[in-house]
């Protein structure tokens, strides 16, 4: 399943995962997505069924995507700016720490996250998590993510504005040499969170700690699942970037 030169572990809340354990919460996820989209559960092994799925969701237009999942959207856009509106700009942080040993650096994976004039940009960014629905990036840099966020019953929708970091709360850690971080938007404009990334090399590979920012008012459980989201997605998206197609 894993590449065969990296190695990744993941740790949440001090407690160290190995990557079977992360993508045995893939396996368990994606049935639960492939449901809420509509679309047939794959077969085969897991790494079959991530690239089977992500073709399929692929294979709707955004604007179906939408439809499908309208009625989550909207109820989602509601309670997203209503918490937002009460956390005032109070945070709560979502954090996975990933350990990188066996190939690649952080400059290298934050260039590769970041181009989205990769011909495969789009698929690998869907392929990640099966609770990612529709990632696209229009020319102005603004990135459109439609996904289940954490252990929410919810699909939402929102816009991560990676120039715009004027209203995060997580500081920049100096031990830490690239980032990519932005706010997170409704469409409406209103900032509901926002995201700070960032990675650094170490002897032998890098170690990255992924954030996301929720309004205070998100429930605990959400915070808690989400950081299994994270350890899913960064960890497959470093796959890809060192050689493991996605």
């Amino acid at each position: 399943m894993t590449n065969d030169r990296i190695s990744i572990r993941a740790v949440i809340s001090g407690r160290e995962l190995s990557r079977d354990t992360i993508l045995a919460w893939e396996a368990k996820r994606l049935p639960r997505a492939a449901g809420k989209i509509g679309l047939p559960v794959p077969t085969g092994p897991l790494r079959r069924q991530r690239l089977a799925f992500a073709d399929s969701k692929l294979a709707l237009e955004p604007d179906e995507i939408r439809q499908r999942l309208a009625r989550d959207l909207r109820l989602a856009d509601r309670t997203s700016r209503a918490t937002a509106r009460l956390a005032r700009n109070r945070r709560t942080l979502s954090v996975c720490d990933l350990h990188v040993s066996g190939g690649g650096n952080a400059t290298d994976f934050v260039q590769w996250f970041d181009d989205t004039q990769r011909t495969d940009y789009t698929h690998s960014m869907v392929a990640a998590n099966p609770d990612h629905f529709l990632i696209q990036t229009a020319p102005n840099g603004r990135q459109e993510v439609v996904e289940t966020t954490g252990g929410s019953p919810l699909a939402n929708r929102f816009f991560v504005d990676y120039e715009n970091t004027a209203t995060l709360v997580t500081p920049r850690d100096p031990s830490f040499s690239v980032q990519t971080a932005g706010v997170a938007l409704a469409e409406t404009g209103v900032p509901i969170g926002g995201v700070r990334h960032q990675f650094t090399d170490v002897p032998g590979g890098f170690r990255a700690r992924v954030c996301v920012e929720f309004p205070r008012l998100i429930t605990p459980r959400m915070i808690s699942e989400h950081r299994w989201h994270l350890a899913c997605e960064f960890s497959n998206w470093i796959e890809f970037a060192f050689g493991q197609p996605g």
